[in-house]
């Protein structure tokens, strides 16, 4: 049985030495605004997964008001989500993401990004797609107020073995 998910995330943006995006700490004259630490890309990828699996949002398994919250590593919140797809008796079979920033250039980074997701769910690199964009200095994202990720992902069953 396959299950797809979907999530787009937007944070507001302000002056700050670095912007954490896949749980790679990028130096720029930026930083996400979150409860958590920001990681748009994490927190589309961990809703995408939770989605998947009609298990609601971010928001219900990590409330905003709640004090665990605040400045939790959104690579907790990463695993949580995927430890759930576990559970539940799926494996991810691709991710597509997609970051919308106007600066910095991504380039160099989205590679060190896909990688460093691919460890943490420990699959293989070419079932995370790492994409980034601009805004052509149109809205929020383009006047550098914020930045946003999606995130589509495609959940299989995991093989049941069959005892005779």
């Amino acid at each position: 049985m396959l299950r797809i998910g979907h999530s787009f995330d937007l944070h507001r943006l302000k002056s700050g030495k670095r912007l954490v995006l896949g749980g790679i700490e990028i130096p720029c004259a930026y930083e996400s605004v979150g409860v958590s630490d920001g990681d748009v890309l994490l927190h589309a990828f961990s809703e995408a997964l939770l989605g998947a699996l009609a298990l609601g949002d971010i928001g219900e398994h990590f409330p905003p008001k709640d004090p665990e919250s605040k400045n939790l590593d959104s690579k907790t919140i990463l695993m949580y989500a995927y430890d759930k797809v576990k559970q539940a008796g799926y494996q991810l079979v691709n991710a597509d993401c997609m970051i919308f920033l106007e600066e910095p250039n991504l380039k160099t980074y989205k590679k060190p990004i896909q990688n460093r997701i691919a460890d943490l769910l420990k699959v293989a690199s070419d079932q995370i797609s790492i994409k980034a964009t601009t805004h052509e200095g149109l809205g929020p994202i383009g006047t550098k107020a914020a930045i946003a990720a999606s995130c589509d992902v495609l959940l299989e069953s995991k093989p049941q073995i069959r005892k005779l």
